[in-house]
């Protein structure tokens, strides 16, 4: 397998502002530095537009974007970040299994539809001549979920990886070198994958996906040590996301799209789509389920680490037990 790295754009850029804000957040327990993911449209971006909903809630919240979860991991090791919002799987096993204090506290979102890759139009390959891929370019961003349906989708349709010139690419930047013609097939999530295909075709459709990989899903994750001495802080910030994510999904998605489009710098009509076709935010009920933070996340991290460990990327730890806690979003339902 041929590899060409290319850093993540933004990274050094928050890793400096987020230094600035650690200070701060330092001073004052209510105080909290929260990633977050552009072009991602979520309903807590109302309360990134609107601040006075976070701080009725008593908490000042300072928020920072990055390109990737492997930046919030690093930025939440230094200390910078102290929650990240909608981490995926793959970056936050990848740090839990390093050794790094990080525990998930709810379930952000699901959203089969939209993660995915996607192949160049004029390729005219499909799911049933995938094997053409090989001796392609695919641009991916390394050690993300994008990277994990990657790898499961070629495995499962044959394909041999060792085959591919692998580039480690973010998504806004492999979606703007797709659209120049200089990639064959391009992994992402948002609104860069939303411009993906203006030039190329997914493999499989989120339906197809889930069945081949899984359940698609990010976790809103933050340090073990810090919530502990935080608990409040925590509960009182995951309150008023479920209780935004509550009023999307009784009704007020249309009246709440503007804010969220706008923080989340898109179109309001693309976020739109976004948002209401390719996401999905579970009730708190169904998160504390045996479906999600009452057993199922605990083995699927298992299973999810031992297959990263068979395709040599992490070592895996014998359970993932004490990467979920449901304490903090049981305490917020009560609120």
């Amino acid at each position: 397998m041929k590899f060409s790295t290319k850093m993540l754009g933004s990274a050094a850029a928050v890793a400096m502002m987020a230094g600035a804000y650690a200070a701060q957040a330092g001073s004052h327990t209510k105080e909290i530095v929260v990633g977050y993911f552009p072009e991602w449209p979520m309903p807590f971006q109302v309360g990134q537009a609107d601040t006075k909903i976070f701080e009725d809630a008593g908490l000042s919240v300072k928020w920072v974007s990055f390109d990737a979860g492997t930046a919030m991991s690093a930025a939440m090791a230094s200390g910078d970040v102290q929650i990240s919002v909608s981490q995926g799987v793959t970056p936050f096993l990848t740090a839990v299994s390093a050794g790094q204090d990080l525990v998930a506290v709810d379930v952000a979102l699901t959203y089969s539809d939209n993660d995915n890759c996607v192949v160049r139009s004029s390729l005219e390959i499909t799911k049933d001549n995938a094997k053409e891929l090989e001796g392609k370019t695919v641009a991916v961003p390394l050690s993300t979920a994008a990277h994990t349906g990657f790898l499961t989708q070629m495995a499962h349709f044959g394909v041999d990886v060792d085959k591919m010139t692998i580039v480690d690419m973010s998504p806004v930047d492999s979606a703007a070198a797709f659209a120049n013609g200089n990639m064959d097939m391009v992994c992402g999530w948002g609104g860069p994958l939303a411009r993906m295909k203006q030039h190329g075709n997914p493999l499989v459709t989120g339906a197809e996906k889930e069945a081949i990989v899984g359940k698609v899903y990010d976790v809103t994750s933050t340090v073990g040590s810090w919530a502990k001495e935080n608990a409040e802080t925590v509960t009182k910030f995951l309150g008023v996301i479920q209780k935004l994510n509550a009023e999307f999904n009784d009704g007020g998605a249309k009246e709440m799209m503007p804010a969220i489009a706008e923080q989340a710098g898109m179109d309001p009509e693309t976020a739109t789509g976004i948002a209401t076709l390719g996401m999905a935010f579970l009730p708190t009920e169904v998160q504390l389920s045996e479906e999600w933070m009452g057993g199922f996340m605990q083995k699927n991290f298992k299973e999810a680490a031992d297959k990263m460990e068979a395709a040599g990327s992490i070592k895996a730890m014998e359970s993932y037990d004490q990467a979920v806690d449901s304490s903090y979003l049981e305490a917020a339902s009560k609120m």
